[in-house]
């Protein structure tokens, strides 16, 4: 059980770098718990100020109801109080309740509350949704917007005003009017998270529109790079923030986009590329080529961090 309250939660996560930590897999596809627990502890030695255990970074869509909170719970024994932990949840309304109260028994701080599964609603089919979780827990819900489940800002508040442990809102469509209007109706009730992919590139912008932290998946394989990127957005450092984009983020995103779910995929390719190898992605999604996982560690390897540990050894 967390030992924080939903709004404790929402503030710690608001004020810092948050990151979606893989889900190891063997190469047949079951879960990998040692490279699991190693994976958390290393970092959490970095300014992270929270981590999404079997989020979308995490493959939340290729685990089974049950895996997720055993995820969990590895999740917070490795990371012993040390961050935050929120949980993925999602599918259809009960199969997301069950993962939400397996999520909480297991110790998560918080739950991100995915897309329901396949099909689309109106407003009040997706209000009713979101209240379902969170009235079957007791930690902090943030809701996901994207996809099917584009919450409008009317609904939103209703929803606040019924469900005190709503306390987090997460963009993941890029609609700068819906962001400004959700924004400027609810203020500081909800904690706003940047979630598009890849949110770096999208950082500052979101910042002045109250957007004070994004989830960052290439944090999993450089996060000292991701924490100086994250900071220099928070001091709105243009010249750093510009050449992190140049050098890094785009050529990044020049790779994921060549094929669909690379977007998850280039994440596992760059824990292999660090020492760090946590599996394949599980069907349908596809891993990296061996050409483009090269490409990954050349862009990698330029990075001033890389370029000094290289110099010391």
């Amino acid at each position: 059980m967390s030992k924080m309250t939903p709004r404790e939660m929402a503030a710690k996560i608001g004020g810092g770098l948050l990151s979606f930590p893989v889900t190891p897999f063997n190469a047949d596809y079951s879960f990998n718990e040692a490279t699991y627990r190693a994976n958390m502890d290393w970092l959490c030695g970095y300014d992270v100020a929270g981590l999404f255990a079997a989020g979308g970074t995490g493959e939340f869509f290729s685990l089974t109801p049950s895996e997720v909170p055993h995820v969990v719970k590895i999740a917070v024994e490795e990371t012993k109080g040390r961050v935050p932990v929120l949980a993925g949840t999602g599918y259809g309304t009960a199969i997301a309740r069950e993962i939400a109260i397996g999520a909480e028994k297991a110790g998560a701080d918080g739950l991100l509350l995915l897309p329901p599964y396949l099909t689309h609603a109106e407003q009040d089919g997706l209000a009713a949704h979101v209240e379902a979780i969170c009235s079957s827990v007791k930690i902090g819900v943030i809701v996901y917007n994207r996809d099917n489940a584009i919450l409008q800002p009317d609904t939103l508040a209703r929803l606040c005003e019924r469900c005190p442990n709503l306390v987090g809102y997460k963009d993941g469509i890029g609609d700068i009017e819906l962001m400004t209007r959700v924004y400027t109706k609810l203020g500081d009730r909800l904690t706003y998270i940047g979630g598009l992919p890849t949110a770096e590139t999208f950082a500052l912008p979101y910042l002045d529109m109250g957007v004070t932290t994004y989830s960052s998946a290439v944090f999993n394989f450089v996060p000292e790079f991701a924490t100086q990127f994250y900071a220099a957005v928070r001091r709105r450092d243009h010249q750093t923030i510009h050449a992190g984009l140049k050098d890094f983020i785009l050529p990044l995103i020049a790779i994921r986009n060549r094929k669909k779910g690379y977007a998850v995929s280039i994440i596992k390719a760059g824990m292999k590329v660090i020492g760090r190898d946590s599996g394949p992605v599980r069907p349908p999604l596809t891993d990296l080529t061996e050409q483009e996982i090269a490409e990954l560690a050349a862009l990698v390897a330029k990075l001033p961090q890389a370029a000094a540990q290289q110099a010391a050894e």
